[in-house]
């Protein structure tokens, strides 16, 4: 009996360390691009109230120029991979990012995020396809536009976000609080608890132009100008390749004024968009992209 017992526990043993062995395999052999092909899938972080870039609309669907941006990564993917693919999106906290990219959870983050060298040592960053940078929203009867030392106020950032290293940096007197999300710090600046939220400039003037009562806050300062761009876990060029071409392609599309491209701009940021831009930050959005591509070659009109 003892036999016959120690057989079985080597049998579920040999039988255990199988599965194991094939797991781990699967995880440290496979790149992320195989993984999609294998699939069928491409499983994309992003966040949930990062106005216009990545949010939920009325009817709980994310929506935003970071998801139309990974709408034409994945059919730039199913033209290499000559296969279809299906793109779930997963709500992200900031923190969770680079986490969750790390440890394969997603495949790629799209949403607002900005270059950081020390972002980079973790994860790698695609080409930026927009600009922002960190400024700070208070109440409109507040004297803070003249400042330049907030010390003893309380300045709201979320968490692991260039916004709350810049202003930690900019700010070190400042008592900075943390929230999980931006509708609990706008609240919470509504409410008197903060003095101040610090987030992308560009975000902060979306949230004022879709808010009922405007006129009672106010923007200013300017600590910190970031590019935004795609992340994907590091040593996965073959997906690397196909995010940067595909903002290659739409950028140089954008300013060919290709119809397809342009729609997506607009969509966003025209006169009739979810955040009309003022004619010096189109401009400047416009400038960026074409530095950016005076160093990258031209995408030829024939290649898919």
């Amino acid at each position: 009996m003892l036999k016959s017992w120690w057989k079985k526990q080597t049998v579920i043993s040999l039988v255990s360390l199988s599965m194991l062995l094939l797991t781990t395999a699967t995880a440290y052999g496979e790149t992320v691009i195989e993984k999609i092909a294998r699939t069928g899938k491409i499983t994309a972080g992003t966040s949930k109230d990062a106005i216009p870039f990545a949010y939920r609309n009325e009817q709980g669907e994310l929506i935003g120029y970071s998801i139309d941006i990974l709408e034409l990564i994945t059919q730039q993917l199913e033209t290499d991979l000559k296969q279809d693919l299906e793109l779930e999106l997963v709500p992200l906290q900031p923190k969770q990012r680079i986490p969750k990219l790390r440890d394969g959870s997603v495949d790629i983050v799209c949403d607002a995020s900005s270059f950081t060298w020390q972002r980079d040592r973790l994860i790698d960053f695609s080409l930026s396809y927009s600009s922002t940078g960190t400024r700070l929203l208070a109440k409109s009867d507040s004297n803070y536009r003249y400042d330049t030392s907030f010390a003893g106020k309380r300045i709201g950032a979320l968490a692991k976000t260039t916004n709350e290293k810049a202003i930690r940096l900019a700010q070190p007197s400042a008592e900075i609080v943390i929230f999980k999300d931006r509708a609990a710090a706008y609240q919470a600046l509504d409410q008197g608890k903060i003095d101040a939220f610090a987030d992308d400039g560009i975000l902060l003037e979306s949230w004022l132009q879709n808010i009922s009562n405007p006129q009672d806050f106010q923007i200013f300062g300017e600590y910190s100008r970031e590019g935004i761009a795609c992340m994907v876990a590091e040593n996965n060029s073959q997906l690397l390749n196909a995010v940067n071409y595909t903002l290659a392609k739409y950028m140089q599309g954008y300013l060919a004024d290709q119809p397809e491209y342009v729609e997506i701009f607009e969509r966003w940021f025209g006169a009739q968009g979810v955040l009309p831009l003022t004619d010096d930050l189109r401009l400047i959005m416009i400038d960026n992209m074409q530095l950016l591509l005076d160093f990258t070659q031209r995408v030829p009109n024939n290649n898919p």
